[in-house]
């Protein structure tokens, strides 16, 4: 089911302030109703006074993306799944969630490099899986090689274009055989999570709803509008062990449930509303982190209306990014002069930049034969989004375009009969791949490389210029990071003269936590909360 808008002078309103307020007050009773219904989270805090013992105790977090996917690591690529299992499962490597920084996990030490294609890596001794058992060099081999099938279509084969290979050598060790020299296999292999052979291909479906890792935490239960509930798993002996005995994350779609939430009857949230932001300042720490998060607009090129990249081009003319972020986002967001945010080490500006144009804009649209279209803007129910797009739809019927919006929830849009069958003509909704790494190539590579995006939702990949695209992608990921950023930049310079898929801008995230309860918390630079690692005072 769809909500339909009809907009009312938001565009015009001056008050950015007043803007934000009207847009939220339809939530706000819900939330009320909500938060008065719901349970209590479970587990309990320490007495008020008192220190918590080390791995007792509880973390009660608010979470703004519903469940969108199950858990499965091969397949699992939701905002509030990918968080989940970022507790749950190991790599060989892992990224931490704040600094990004690359540490040992599963890997007994940093990989062995052979020769230029080639890696050993020895496994953590004694490392297991919440079932008790064994993370043998089989279960890594697996876990790999079902990425790497076809058959599966994983999003995650095009991160590891470069694995020829995968072969367990001993009891302890793992060989890699490379197709080319890859600079930054180490970090790269994050990726990959690490599951039981034997539990996944037993039961493919019910591990996607009951995963099985090597995490400090296991997963206990999730219910995909209410709850995901973990406890401390006793047997993990890596680097960072679970510091309390049970989280319990509450799916607190509506802001001010969020915000209502904390700290009342949580500890953290994440994504905190641009308008709360003072609010609750006044009585936790709040902290907002530029990152690469963007909001894009995405075409159905496959559709006669947006086969013409000069229509494409046009409705982001027509958009004054500007004020839209100044006007429903407080100002907390960058407008996008490239694919990356300034400040990320790949970043060069984009050889066609969308300033606010609306003469442009229209003469576009007549140069294509579209001056009096009409078409459908869909959209996520995120609660920033829902305030974006009724402002994007202002602007495009003030150049003559008939814009309806229609908002659903994410598992709604990506559905095979909406934007998953390329049912749909724009989207809008926002999207983090930083969440897996933070270089280039893995940032270009999940929206630009592989079947699911320009094949599958944009309907881009016929192009010629989506054929140099993965030309250039797949001459860039041989070289070290300083020498692709050249071929990045050619990447960069395509897809912001195409289009298919391009950022309005790159937003700040704001988390809110309780600093007297949480130790060690850390607000993160990409969509979501880690509590790796920390504990509660």
């Amino acid at each position: 089911m769809s909500n339909t808008f009809h907009s009312n002078g938001l565009v015009n309103d001056a008050s950015r302030r007043n803007f934000l307020k009207l847009a939220g007050v339809m939530g706000a009773a819900a939330a009320f109703a909500g938060s008065i219904s719901a349970c209590s989270p479970g587990g309990s805090p320490a007495p008020a006074g008192t220190a918590a013992a080390e791995g007792t105790g509880s973390i009660e977090a608010g979470i703004s993306y519903q469940l969108s996917t199950g858990f499965d690591p091969m397949l699992a690529t939701g905002a509030t799944p990918q968080a989940a299992n970022l507790h749950v499962f190991e790599g060989l490597v892992e990224l931490h969630p704040a600094t990004r920084e690359p540490y040992l996990a599963l890997a007994a030490a940093d990989p062995t490099k052979v020769d230029d294609t080639t890696y050993e890596v020895e496994l953590r001794d004694g490392a297991t899986f919440h079932n008790g058992e064994p993370v043998t060099p089989a279960d890594v081999v697996f876990s790999f090689t079902r990425v790497l099938d076809p058959a599966n279509k994983s999003l995650f084969a095009g991160f590891i274009p470069f694995i020829d290979q995968v072969a367990a050598k001993d009891d302890t060790t793992v060989s890699f055989t490379l197709k080319y020299p890859f600079p930054a296999f180490k970090e790269r292999i994050s990726v990959i999570k690490i599951v039981p052979e034997a539990a996944v291909t037993a039961d493919p479906a019910g591990f996607d709803l009951a995963p099985i890792g090597s995490g400090p935490y296991s997963l206990v239960s999730a219910v995909k509008e209410d709850r995901i509930v973990f406890k401390k798993f006793d047997a993990y002996n890596g680097k960072y062990p679970a510091r309390v005995q049970d989280m319990t994350w509450l799916l607190l779609a509506d802001p001010a449930a969020r915000v209502a939430a904390v700290p009342s009857r949580t500890q953290a949230i994440e994504d905190v509303p641009y308008l709360d932001v003072d609010q609750l300042a006044a009585k936790v720490d709040v902290e907002s982190v530029q990152s690469f998060g963007l909001l894009f607009l995405m075409f159905n090129c496959a559709s006669e209306k947006f086969s013409d990249k000069r229509v494409r081009q046009a409705l982001h003319y027509a958009i004054d990014t500007e004020a839209v972020i100044s006007k429903a986002l407080l100002g907390n967001a960058t407008a996008a002069t490239s694919y990356f945010q300034k400040g990320h080490p790949s970043y060069s500006e984009a050889s066609t930049a969308y300033g606010f144009d609306a003469a442009k804009a229209k003469s576009l649209l007549q140069e294509a034969g579209m001056q009096d279209m009409t078409l459908t803007l869909t959209s996520t129910d995120t609660g920033w989004v829902a305030r974006v797009v009724p402002l994007i739809k202002e602007y495009w019927d003030a150049i003559g375009v008939t814009t309806t919006l229609e908002i659903l929830q994410s598992a709604a849009v990506y559905a095979p009969e909406k934007v998953g069958g390329k049912n749909f003509d724009v989207l809008c909704a926002p999207g983090d791949p930083s969440v897996f790494g933070n270089d280039g190539d893995i940032l270009l590579s999940w929206f630009y490389r592989g079947a699911t995006w320009m094949e599958n939702r944009a309907g881009w990949n016929t192009t010629p210029e989506y054929a140099e695209v993965q030309k250039k992608l797949d001459q860039a990921v041989q070289l070290d990071s300083e020498d692709a950023k050249s071929i990045h930049a050619d990447v960069v310079d395509i897809v912001s003269e195409e289009v298919p898929l391009y950022p309005l801008f790159h937003r700040k995230l704001p988390t809110a936590w309780d600093g007297a309860a949480l130790d060690g918390f850390q607000p993160l630079p990409t969509t979501g909360v880690s509590f790796i690692g920390v504990g509660r005072k």
